[in-house]
């Protein structure tokens, strides 16, 4: 089990309700449904991931997240995620608004783009980094926010939405050893629980 997989879980009560936000091919819900006992909805505007998600079990609603959460009543969910989804649309601040007015609390995750190996090959190679933690050109990529760690924290705050707890992880894919000093420069990826 990644680091991420196992923070969402640790912080989802059995027996709730939970809106994933991007929810791909519904791999997260079908691991809560079957760990933590969920009622689980996903929202997902790829068609293929829909596919796959529904058949995975998934009931899954296609929205651009961009167009807000309209086809939700305000708390109509216990926890509403939103895994390394910030980043790739256009308006992230509202999206955090909408996670929190139609559930209690929210889960996001993205990648931490001030990590030292992104500034070092900056620096160094003066172009944006093409790795196995951002494994796109920058013509190609669809992140089209580069958030960091303090940029993330200055949103929420701008916003009155507070910080419940957060973990940052170090590495790759299923993120890596936690960190606890100096997330924003350590940290290739940050989870949050953010709630109003």
């Amino acid at each position: 089990m990644s680091y991420e997989l196992a923070s969402i879980a640790q912080w989802i009560e059995p027996q709730t309700r939970a809106l994933d936000l991007g929810c791909g091919n519904g791999e997260l819900l079908a691991y809560l449904q079957a760990n933590r006992n969920i009622k689980a909805c996903g929202v997902e505007i790829d068609p293929q991931l829909i596919s796959e998600a529904i058949a995975a079990g998934i009931d899954v609603v296609e929205q651009n997240i961009d167009q807000g959460l309209a086809l939700f009543g305000d708390q109509a969910f216990d926890t509403v995620i939103m895994t390394q989804t910030l980043q790739a649309i256009k308006y992230p601040d509202r999206a955090l608004l909408e996670m929190l007015r139609v559930g209690r609390e929210g889960i996001v995750t993205f990648p931490n783009f001030a990590h030292w190996r992104c500034r070092w090959h900056l620096n160094v190679h003066g172009r944006m980094p093409v790795s196995e933690f951002m494994p796109y050109e920058w013509y190609d990529t669809p992140n089209i926010h580069f958030c960091t760690v303090h940029d993330f924290e200055d949103l929420c705050a701008s916003l009155s939405i507070k910080i419940v707890d957060r973990q940052f992880t170090s590495e790759h894919n299923g993120f890596g050893p936690l960190v606890s000093a100096w997330p924003n420069l350590f940290a290739s990826h940050a989870i949050y629980r953010i709630s109003k």
